[in-house]
This record gives C-alpha cells, structure tokens and sequence, in this order.
C-alpha cells in the first residue's frame, strides 16, 4: 500500500508588482496570487498597528499605499511600506490565507 502526502501549498516565489500596489505571490503548487498592498498594511499584525487597533486610532483605509521593499525571513517577509511603515512580518501562511488560499 503506498501512502500519499498531502502537502499544503506554501509559497515558493514573490516579488512586488510593478506598480508597487501588490504582492505577486507564487505558490509551491505552481499558483500565482495577488495580495494588495492595501490589504497588507489593514493586515499587519505588529505590536505597533495591534496597539493602534486596540486604542482606535488604526486607519481605516490606506489609500495610494506602496510596497517600498521586501525582506525574506525564510517563515515569512517583512514588508515595507510608502507611509514609513517597516515593522510588519507576515508569516508565509498568512499571506496565503490574505490571498485567499
């Protein structure tokens, strides 16, 4: 009897869209997924951004928002954005499940 894994998609590649508006994202099983931006930075889950949620002065919209850089940590990027924002980390199953993986 042979016994077959079943392997959750992971990502495998990334870079920023040209624009600087999304994430272009390239899973493991050969998808490509798009995550805004917008989406990214309503999403950071830093101490700095969970205290603003938690003190209500979070934005609730970041209109115009771009991806300034990106680093790879190996379990997640940390992404920068146009408005100063560098603190956000984003574990690579979250990005997945931002992209509705």
């Amino acid at each position: 009897m042979t016994m077959t894994a079943l392997l959750a998609p992971s990502v495998a590649d990334y870079e920023a869209s040209a624009d600087l508006a999304a994430l272009l994202v390239r899973t493991t099983q050969n998808d490509a997924l798009s995550v805004t931006a917008e989406t990214l930075r309503l999403s950071c889950k830093c101490a700095h951004c969970t205290r603003a949620r938690f003190d209500g002065r979070f934005p609730e919209a970041f209109p115009g928002i771009a991806i300034t850089e990106i680093g790879d940590l190996g379990y997640g990027l940390n992404i920068s954005f146009s408005d100063g924002h560098n603190r956000g980390i984003y574990p690579k199953p979250y990005l997945l499940s931002l992209a509705g993986q």
